[in-house]
């Protein structure tokens, strides 16, 4: 009997000799220039340098980076909605609603009847939200200042946002 299922049928293939000069053969210097040539991932590299120590220091204020990024919309915009943080930050609406509603179960944010939108509600952040968002972005500032003042001047850094906003805004 004969399967329709090509991985069944296929023919099976015996290993390729190993080339035992390539076996034997060590690396001392690794190169990745071509990779260093491409924007995605010096990007991802200098996002790595800063992820960790960003999920460190707010952990203690239980945020993950996307719950960062929302509430910081939310502190900076009150009265913002659901549909302009996704549109603003790229999120799928989905995603945010279970964020909206432990926010609101945490204390840190309310919803609010929009002022020219019957069907939408603005979000605002609580005392309680903007205390912690006060505390956060100033862990965030100090911590990205941190890392860059060891490798970037004030003025290089200032560039390389700009470069780098250039990118993802145009």
């Amino acid at each position: 009997m004969t399967s329709s299922n090509p991985r069944h049928s296929a023919p099976k293939r015996s290993a390729a000799p190993i080339d035992r000069t390539l076996a034997q053969a060590s690396v001392d210097q690794v190169d990745t220039r071509y990779l260093e040539s491409l924007l995605g991932y010096n990007a991802r590299r200098a996002a790595l340098a800063v992820i960790g120590l960003f999920l460190e220091r707010m952990a203690v204020f239980d945020l993950r980076p996307v719950d960062f990024s929302v509430l910081s919309v939310i502190a900076h915009n009150p009265g913002v909605t659901s549909r302009q943080i996704c549109a603003t930050l790229g999120l799928l609406p989905p995603n945010l609603v279970g964020m909206v509603n432990r926010f609101a179960r945490r204390s840190l944010i309310e919803r609010r009847e929009h002022p020219h939108d019957g069907r939408a509600w603005g979000l605002h952040l609580t005392p309680q939200g903007r205390e912690l968002m006060a505390n956060a972005e100033q862990t965030a500032t100090e911590l990205e200042q941190g890392v860059a003042a060891k490798q970037l001047s004030a003025a290089e850094l200032q560039t390389l946002l700009s470069l780098l906003q250039r990118i993802y805004k145009a």
